[in-house]
């Protein structure tokens, strides 16, 4: 399996098409919901763009050496949120579609664990690996060869604050 590396730039630039594709697509949304942990960035900056209501739900089925290794997903036991209710129109974002499973298995759990009625869901992801047993409704890169992504942010998943110390980035006096 081939390794993608994604710098800062090149990151946040795909956040940016994946905004435009959306909006170019003329469907309208009441409510992002990002997966968290790597839904989160992109959740936040859609959430900025659209000015829409962000929620988040916590979803875990990576672990071992490097977190590469894929497992059984677990969820969070409730949605994170700020607005009395959930959107009736939701657009679901996360960083990438893997195996699938995730995006396949979160709707039937928004559906059931929600409150309030759900009219529409629609997925948005910045990488779609052919391996995926589900479709993201909206991506930004169709990745035939199912390559290991290497985010810019993955270097902290070894990092400790005594490293960071060690290394000058300790906490400036108040």
């Amino acid at each position: 399996m081939p390794d993608l590396y994604v710098s800062w730039s090149d990151y946040h630039q795909k956040i940016e098409q994946l905004a435009a594709q959306i909006y170019q697509s003329g469907w309208e949304f009441n409510q992002i919901i990002c997966l968290a942990r790597g839904g989160l960035r992109v959740g936040d900056i859609l959430s900025r763009i659209y000015q829409q209501p962000l929620a988040i739900l916590a979803t875990s089925s990576y672990s071992g050496v490097g977190k590469q290794e894929r497992g059984q997903l677990t969820f969070s036991h409730h949605l994170t949120m700020t607005s009395e209710k959930l959107g009736s129109r939701i657009l679901l974002v996360d960083d990438l579609v893997d195996s699938g499973v995730t995006l396949q298995e979160t709707i039937p759990w928004l559906k059931q664990n929600s409150e309030s009625p759900i009219e529409d869901i629609r997925t948005a992801v910045l990488w779609y690996k052919a391996c995926s047993v589900a479709a993201p409704d909206y991506y930004v890169d169709y990745l035939p060869d199912n390559p290991w992504i290497h985010q810019p942010f993955e270097h902290y998943e070894t990092m400790n604050p005594a490293e960071l110390v060690k290394k000058g980035s300790g906490a400036v006096g108040y």
